[in-house]
């Protein structure tokens, strides 16, 4: 008889210390999951106060893909061959390659605040000097001369590989692009 008693303590305590054992796994698991939850949370806030978020990143990579396409029309070789100057002047001409310039950086100008400084920078520089290019060669020719006489001297300006900032200008937005990812 001593035996059984004996026997009922032992059977009760390894029951309670099956009992101890499920449910400190169960509390390990759980406390598992909530600091996977929190650590979750964290960086979710992490990278909302960076502003890193899927929304964010498609928006950035739409501005450069923009600016991109922004460069490429205001290069002047581009200007040249995208525009229609049959019985136009130089002087109109020129007005219609400036307008042309200012109508496309306006549309994107609010590109801006997804784009570092110096990248928008660039792109401002890139306006200044198509516009002073066509201002300069412009100045040069006579006021009553044709149209492709400013359209040839532009296309021989920008035959010099040195000369045509716009490449520098996109490779830049590449290399900025890239960095997102």
């Amino acid at each position: 008889m001593l035996s059984q008693k004996n026997y009922f303590p032992d059977m009760l305590l390894e029951i309670i210390f099956q009992d101890i054992q499920i449910a400190i796994v169960c509390v390990f698991f759980i406390a598992i999951a909530w600091l996977l939850a929190e650590f979750k949370g964290m960086k979710d806030e992490l990278k909302e106060r960076l502003g890193i978020n899927n929304d964010t990143l498609k928006f950035r990579m739409q501005a450069y893909e923009r600016l991109t396409l922004l460069a490429d029309r205001i290069s002047l070789k581009n200007l040249v061959t995208r525009t229609d100057f049959t019985n136009l002047n130089v002087i109109d001409f020129q007005l219609l390659l400036l307008q042309t310039i200012r109508s496309e950086y306006e549309h994107n100008v609010s590109q801006q605040i997804y784009v570092s400084a110096n990248m928008w920078k660039a792109i401002g520089d890139l306006r200044d000097q198509n516009i002073f290019i066509i201002n300069q060669l412009a100045a040069n020719l006579p006021n009553h001369a044709k149209a492709v006489e400013l359209s040839k001297q532009l296309l021989e300006y920008v035959a010099n590989p040195n000369a045509d900032l716009s490449l520098i200008v996109l490779d830049a937005l590449q290399f900025e692009a890239k960095q997102l990812f």
